[in-house]
């Protein structure tokens, strides 16, 4: 199991990066039947923030966009998932205690850890690209002008060698 295995399960709903039950269930080895269960016997320990159960709306938006057939015959489509913020997912740890379960409760975490640094990056490189874009574009805005003017000034000389001449004329 690699980061990026991990990096591709997990999902934006409601404005949370999230893991669904049967993702979580691939990535532990076991049943998404046998971790629902272990869930429902420690509900106190899963608070809405930590997890929760997806609307009908949202999964069939999730099923449209990531669900293949061979996935969706492994999960009961009655009920939706359930999804695992990072706390939830953390949470885990201390309801499942198998050797895998603890290499892979590092993993995703890892993998948690790894978003919020590239969201941070990223951030911080959108903030420094719009103090360029507003330092720097009055320097453009200027050489633009200046190109413009000598542009027109251009065709302000054609056209006066083109205009039609007054006064004496010799023949």
């Amino acid at each position: 199991m690699y980061l990026p295995d991990i990096h591709r399960k997990i999902y934006e709903i409601r404005d949370q990066k999230v893991l669904l039950d049967f993702d979580l269930a691939e990535l532990y080895e076991v049943e998404t039947k046998r971790l629902n269960e272990a869930v429902k016997r420690n509900l106190d320990r899963f608070p809405e923030r930590f997890m929760f159960r997806l609307t009908q709306e949202e999964w069939n938006l999730m099923r449209s966009q990531i669900a293949t057939a061979s996935d969706q015959s492994k999960r009961n489509t009655s009920t939706t998932p359930f999804a695992f913020t990072e706390h939830g997912v953390t949470m885990l740890a201390s309801i499942l205690r198998s050797k895998k379960a603890v290499k892979t409760n590092i993993l995703i975490v890892e993998a948690f850890i790894a978003l919020k640094e590239f969201a941070l990056n990223y951030v911080e490189l959108s903030t420094k690209l719009k103090e360029i874009e507003t330092t720097y574009n009055k320097q453009f805005k200027d050489v633009y002008d200046a190109i413009n003017y000598l542009l027109k000034k251009d065709q302000h000389i054609v056209n006066q060698e083109d205009r039609k001449r007054i006064g004496f004329k010799k023949n």
